[in-house]
């Protein structure tokens, strides 16, 4: 599985509660929704009845925060059976989670920690993932996440450990820009370096959001727009793998949709001017 073999679907913005009367009743122009698989994975109630309507009109894709595929607890097989039957009723384009763990003894630490990243680490995620996509009956993306510490036993650079887990579970990459950027401001890399260091058929999605500057460190809070750094960061993305599906994600102090509508025209102009420079400089 490559990140051709999954749809190209555009450019989407996520579903939040703030905007679902005005997406059901408008209809408005947009490629594709993403949603935060765990606000759907309820018994009934208005949730569900949105996400009926939006899926009528619109590809979906659902992207999780609770899989915790790097945790050494034993995968949550009610939480898997919940997510397949929603994937089986939405239908979604892609399934998507992190490469982090989110727990450890049965307690949920709500938030997105970071693997060492070692040989051990790898050949265990990759076994969760292999188990995770055959009770699902389908590949998912893993997504890399903003990074605030590192581990003295990590041997393998980031980068090479997503591509390894990529390959060698057969999945698919979700590239978040911003996290990239984030990241590498936090612990003082190269973002290009990782960019190109990523296996580019194995990408099928990009991410890009806002961060809150804390001045010697930056915080992945999605509560701001797309920064000209991780727009610069895009373009680079996009010259050496593609215009691959890009979402723009916001989160916290969401604005008018129409202002997720503009970011998600910026990124295809900026997309399209990108490669057209590239065909103009081959000739």
């Amino acid at each position: 599985m490559v990140g051709s073999d999954f749809p190209a679907l555009g450019y989407g913005v996520g579903l939040r509660r703030p905007h679902y009367s005005q997406v059901i009743e408008a209809r408005p122009r947009v490629d594709w929704f993403e949603i935060i698989s765990e606000n759907f994975m309820v018994d009934g109630g208005r949730p569900l009845e949105v996400l009926e309507a939006v899926r009528r009109d619109y590809p979906i894709v659902m992207h999780g925060v609770a899989l915790s595929i790097g945790s050494c607890d034993p995968l949550n097989r009610d939480y898997l059976v919940r997510l397949r039957e929603l994937a089986r009723r939405f239908e979604p384009a892609m399934i998507s989670d992190h490469l982090c763990w989110s727990g450890i003894g049965g307690h949920n630490l709500h938030d997105l920690v970071p693997l060492p990243f070692t040989d051990e680490a790898l050949h265990h995620v990759v076994d969760r993932v292999r188990t995770v996509q055959m009770m699902l009956g389908r590949p998912i993306l893993l997504e890399n996440i903003s990074s605030y510490l590192t581990y003295r036993a990590s041997t393998i650079p980031e980068w090479e450990f997503l591509g390894a887990v990529a390959d060698q579970a057969d999945c698919g990459i979700l590239l978040d820009i911003n996290n990239i950027h984030v990241t590498a401001f936090n612990q003082g890399f190269d973002p290009i370096r990782y960019i190109d260091a990523i296996p580019a058929r194995r990408v099928a999605q990009f991410h890009l959001a806002g961060y809150s500057d804390h001045g010697d460190y930056l915080l992945d809070t999605h509560d701001h727009p797309v920064s000209a750094a991780v727009w610069k960061l895009y373009e680079h993305a996009v010259r050496r793998i593609g215009p691959v599906t890009t979402l723009i994600e916001w989160d916290d102090r969401i604005p008018a949709f129409e202002t997720l509508i503009a970011s998600a025209d910026e990124a295809r102009s900026r997309a399209s001017a990108t490669l057209a420079a590239g065909r103009i400089a081959a000739l």
